[in-house]
C-alpha cells in the first residue's frame, strides 16, 4: 500500500531519528528547511512532528524548539517505532529486551490458553501451524504464519489485557521471527516446538504447555546469540515477510527480503 504524504513523511521522518541523524537532544531543523528537504507543506511537516511527539521520540515546546527525547520516552509498542528500528538495522539491546519480555509475557499467556481455550481457538491456532508446515515442506510465508501462531495463544488466554496487549507485540515478535528464517534449519527445529506448545494447550495440560513455550523461547534466543556472536551486522528486516525456499529448486542463496535504508532523508517520494 502505497502510504500519503502525511505517512511517508513520518516514516522519513523516523527512521531518521532512529538512525542517529537527528541525535539525543538534538534540534530538528525549522520547519522551511524540513519543507524544502522533504518536499510537502508546513502542515503535512507538522503533522508528523505531532504523531512523533504522540509516540515520544519529540519533545516540543516554547523557547526550546522541538528535540529528540531519549529512547527511554520512546513508545516501544508502537508499530511504527519498532518499524523504523527494524528497518535502521536492530541491536543487541532491542534483542535482549524483546527476548526478556517474552520471557514475561508469553508463558503465563500459554498456561491461561491451556485453560481456557475454546474449540474455535484451537481451529485458528491449528491452521496457522498448518500453514508453517506447508511454508517448511514447500516454500512460502512462514513468518506470518507464525504470527498467527503466536497471536492465536495470547487471544486464547481470554484475557483482555493481554488481547490487547497482543496487538502491539505483532511488530515485536516479527522481528524475532524473521531471525529465525534466516538460521539454517531454524524454522524446520522449530515446527515441532510449536506442535509440543499447541498439544499441550489442547490436552489443557497448563504446566506442559508454559514449559514447552519456555523452550520455544529459549530456542529463539539461541537463534538471536547466534547472530549477536557473529561478526556479521545485525540484519535489516523489511517491511514484508521472507519467503522461505526449497532447496530443490534454489541454486543460488535465496534473497531474505533485506531493505537497506540509508540513514538520511530521501527529498522525494
Amino acid at each position: 500500500m502505497i502510504k500519503n504524504f502525511h505517512g511517508h513523511t513520518l516514516d522519513l521522518l523516523g527512521i531518521a531519528i532512529l538512525s542517529g541523524r537527528y541525535a539525543v537532544g538534538a534540534s530538528l531543523p525549522p520547519e522551511p528547511l524540513l519543507c524544502d528537504e522533504l518536499g510537502v507543506s508546513r502542515t503535512v511537516v507538522r503533522e508528523a512532528i505531532k504523531s512523533l511527539v504522540a509516540k515520544g521520540l519529540l519533545f516540543t515546546g516554547p523557547k526550546v524548539g522541538t528535540r529528540v527525547l531519549p529512547d527511554a520516552h520512546w513508545n516501544w509498542f508502537d508499530p511504527d517505532v519498532v518499524a523504523w528500528q527494524a528497518q535502521c538495522g536492530l541491536t543487541p539491546e532491542f534483542l535482549k529486551d524483546l527476548q526478556e519480555l517474552r520471557r514475561v509475557v508469553e508463558p503465563a499467556a500459554v498456561r491461561l490458553a491451556a485453560e481456557r481455550a475454546t474449540p474455535e481457538d484451537i481451529a485458528l491456532i491449528e491452521e496457522a501451524y498448518d500453514g508453517m508446515k506447508n511454508a517448511v515442506e514447500k516454500g512460502g510465508d512462514y513468518v506470518s504464519h507464525d504470527m498467527r501462531f503466536h497471536q492465536g495463544l495470547l487471544q486464547a488466554s481470554h484475557n483482555r489485557m493481554l488481547i490487547q496487549m497482543s496487538k502491539a507485540l505483532n511488530a515485536l515478535l516479527r522481528t524475532s521471527f524473521e531471525i529465525s528464517t534466516r538460521i539454517k534449519d531454524g524454522t524446520k527445529n522449530s515446527l515441532p516446538l510449536h506442535r509440543a506448545v499447541l498439544n499441550a494447550v489442547i490436552a489443557r495440560e497448563p504446566a506442559k504447555a508454559e514449559r514447552a513455550i519456555m523452550v520455544l523461547i529459549e530456542g529463539a534466543s539461541e537463534d538471536i546469540d547466534q547472530v549477536l556472536s557473529s561478526r556479521r551486522k545485525l540484519p535489516v528486516v523489511s517491511g514484508s515477510a521472507t519467503q522461505i525456499k526449497t532447496k530443490p529448486k534454489a541454486r543460488a542463496i535465496p534473497k531474505l527480503g533485506i531493505q537497506k535504508t540509508g540513514a538520511s532523508l530521501a527529498k522525494n517520494h
